[in-house]
């Protein structure tokens, strides 16, 4: 398997290229040259797998070239086998109709974890036997940071420099990453936002005086290997509800497009998928682009999902790499406009080419109103995220025969100030994560400045690149 970039200036790659690279050098984000599909009877046979075994399934035809199906079964059963629960992700049932994907089971309590322990085992076997050594250098909204760190926490030839945004995570996301004191971890509280923090990194990639220095490579979404990661999870809920016979909609609480469209590449891949709902809080860049093909910026606002708070959607431009028919330049210059002007336009025809995903927006009493209804109406209690996303499931009027699940991303105490509001039940982190609240923090707080914060990096990563 072969990869190109969305922006079609960059060299061709193979799997393990990718995975260390992150970012395309001409800026854009990698993709595979053609989608793998399965045949019907292929997606019938996957039936009854265990997890793990169906992960290596899916996945084996993106890795082909750079691992064996051994291999990945070795990465996998590492990656998965601390997870609480056998299933990894378990469905569990709201009503005839709705259905909770519960994917944040692994170490950190979101989703994130199902990828990024993948990551990590993937780093640190591409990595092994060579004289490389990584950068990670990464931006999060709440949660990509915390798994990540897990990850590669005291993994040898890697480390991690993650931005967050400062004072606009919940105190569990912020803890799950500063109370970690590897020596090779770095934590970084950016006075900014999410978006800030991203851009960023997207410029770190591109920056000489760091690339001559550091082999700087990325965990957050724009990953290829992570994307590949969340595609099985469809899979595994869809088999379990009648796939291949029977269609399954699905509802993303979605920041970064990175989750959704892992549906999208799974949809590709022959699974019958009804719908993907775009489920956002009032950072709705995304509702706009797909219902009224206006893709613009505005200012951020600090909801109670803050992993959602985000207006630039990174993952997006690989969904209009697809729908532009795959044409790298016409890609990258409309990202140079983007980037310039910080708005875009979708045409009435890539709107249709794209309305096999639906969109919807949560507001604050929406969010809390929904958390309510899966307490009071079906005794289970959900974060935020998974809030938008529900509601997003429950107004978009999907055929009654069609079930419609809503990706659960996270434990409700990581988010415990906003369910208590909601509910009155205020959750308690579970036993795995241990004494939290006790522990030593550590983290260096920055200005919203990308020379600062490149300057900061370059004065305390501990191991250059030996190229």
């Amino acid at each position: 398997m072969k990869y190109l970039s969305t922006r079609g200036n960059a060299s061709n790659l193979d799997f393990e290229g990718v995975t260390l690279a992150g970012l395309a050098s001409d800026g854009g984000l990698y993709v595979p040259e053609t989608w793998p599909r399965f045949s019907e009877a292929e997606i019938a046979s996957m039936r009854g797998l265990s997890y793990i075994d169906l992960a290596v399934r899916v996945m084996t035809p993106f890795t082909k070239g750079s691992l064996s199906e051994a291999e990945l079964k070795e990465l996998c059963e590492a990656a998965y086998g601390r997870f609480s629960h056998a299933a990894v992700t378990p469905l569990v049932q709201l009503d005839s109709q709705h259905w909770l994907l519960e994917l944040f089971h692994g170490p950190t309590l979101a989703f994130k974890d199902v990828a990024l322990q993948l990551l990590g085992q993937l780093f640190e076997k591409f990595l092994s036997g060579s004289d490389k050594a990584l950068t990670i250098v990464g931006a999060t909204s709440g949660d990509t940071g915390s798994a990540a760190i897990d990850a590669v926490a005291g993994r040898e030839r890697v480390e991690i420099f993650m931005l967050h945004p400062h004072n606009r995570i919940s105190d569990v996301q912020r803890r799950q990453m500063t109370t970690v004191l590897a020596p090779n971890v770095h934590n970084i509280a950016i006075q900014g936002s999410f978006d800030d923090a991203q851009a960023m990194v997207k410029t770190m990639f591109n920056d000489p005086d760091v690339n001559s220095v550091l082999n700087v490579t990325a965990v957050n979404s724009i990953n290829w290997a992570r994307l590949m990661a969340q595609i099985v999870y469809y899979f595994a809920a869809a088999l379990k509800l009648g796939a291949p016979e029977r269609k399954v909609a699905f509802s993303v609480p979605t920041g970064n497009f990175g989750d959704v469209f892992a549906g999208y590449v799974a949809a590709q891949m022959g699974l019958p998928v009804e719908r993907l709902i775009v489920a956002t809080n009032v950072n709705d860049i995304l509702h706009r682009a797909l219902s009224r093909g206006d893709y613009s910026v505005s200012g951020v606002t600090p909801t109670s999902a803050p992993s959602m708070d985000i207006q630039v959607s990174s993952n997006f431009e690989r969904l209009l790499f697809d729908l532009e028919g795959r044409d790298g330049s016409t890609t990258a210059a409309r990202m140079k406009w983007f980037e310039q002007m910080g708005k875009m336009v979708l045409s009435a025809d890539m709107r249709k080419r794209a309305s096999f995903f639906a969109s919807a927006r949560a507001d604050a009493d929406e969010t809390a109103g929904a958390m309510r209804w899966a307490y009071e109406q079906c005794g289970q209690i959900i974060d935020p995220h998974t809030a938008i996303g529900l509601h997003g499931a429950r107004t978009a009027n999907i055929a009654a025969d069609v079930p419609v699940v809503t990706l659960a991303t996270a434990h409700p105490a990581k988010f415990r100030d906003a369910v208590e509001q909601a509910t009155g039940i205020r959750p308690a982190l579970p036993g795995r994560v241990g004494n939290l609240f006790e522990r030593e923090e550590r983290y260096e707080v920055l200005p919203g400045e990308y020379a600062a914060v490149r300057d900061y990096i370059l004065s305390n990563a501990a191991r250059p690149a030996l190229l």
